[in-house]
């Protein structure tokens, strides 16, 4: 057992060495999250053994978890200190939200199917993880009643940056989220004093978010 976990402790190492901090990534919070929470523990058991390769997997329900850099990438872009509250859109098998959560001082997230949001929170529960309130539902309301939030991170594309959840900002946050349909672009958007900057960041392909109307 021991010699496993150093092997995937090896592995998260060589993830971050390789693929995340080679390509730019170098918020040191940031990539020491991404070495310490076990990203095999998120993905169905007979994905694991490709757990730490170089690209999304299947989680169930048409979904996917997002690629190493892909997840390193959006966290760094929202400037996260420690004790921000933190709303994330479409959660799926938690990881992201995992690496969220020990970054800032609580997280909301929103899944819209049922069995991957009990099922990340039964990784939660297992890894320690406390600071993360959940519920399943539609993602494209926000939360309202918990806003306004410091940062926002949808991990699915929406057609359009919702004005919504713009709404839910703070003054002085941050959001990242893919935008687009046929063609997607991860999008950051910043809220200041003088309005709202939107900062095309790079091509990237996401699932769709989905609204309660949709199956």
């Amino acid at each position: 057992m021991e010699e496993k976990t150093d092997s995937l402790q090896d592995a998260r190492e060589e993830m971050v060495e390789r693929q995340i901090a080679a390509r730019g990534v170098t918020d040191e919070r940031v990539l020491e999250a991404m070495r310490t929470v076990p990203r095999e523990k998120f993905v169905p058991r007979g994905e694991r053994g490709r757990a730490y390769l170089d690209g999304p997997l299947p989680i169930g329900s048409g979904q996917t978890i997002s690629q190493p850099y892909v997840v390193a990438f959006m966290t760094e872009k929202l400037g996260l200190k420690g004790d921000e509250t933190v709303l994330e859109v479409g959660s799926g098998c938690g990881y992201q939200t995992a690496i969220l959560a020990r970054l800032c001082r609580r997280v909301f997230a929103i899944e819209y199917f049922e069995e991957l949001a009990e099922r990340a929170r039964a990784i939660w529960r297992e890894l320690g993880i406390e600071n993360v309130t959940s519920r399943v539902g539609d993602g494209c309301p926000g939360w309202p009643e918990e806003a306004p939030f410091d940062a926002i991170l949808a991990a699915a594309a929406a057609p359009s940056v919702p004005s919504g959840w713009i709404g839910q900002l703070k003054e002085g946050g941050r959001m990242i989220l893919p935008v687009g349909t046929k063609s997607q672009s991860l999008i950051l958007v910043e809220k200041g004093p003088g309005g709202i900057r939107q900062t095309d960041l790079m091509g990237v392909r996401f699932v769709p978010l989905l609204e309660a109307s949709e199956s």
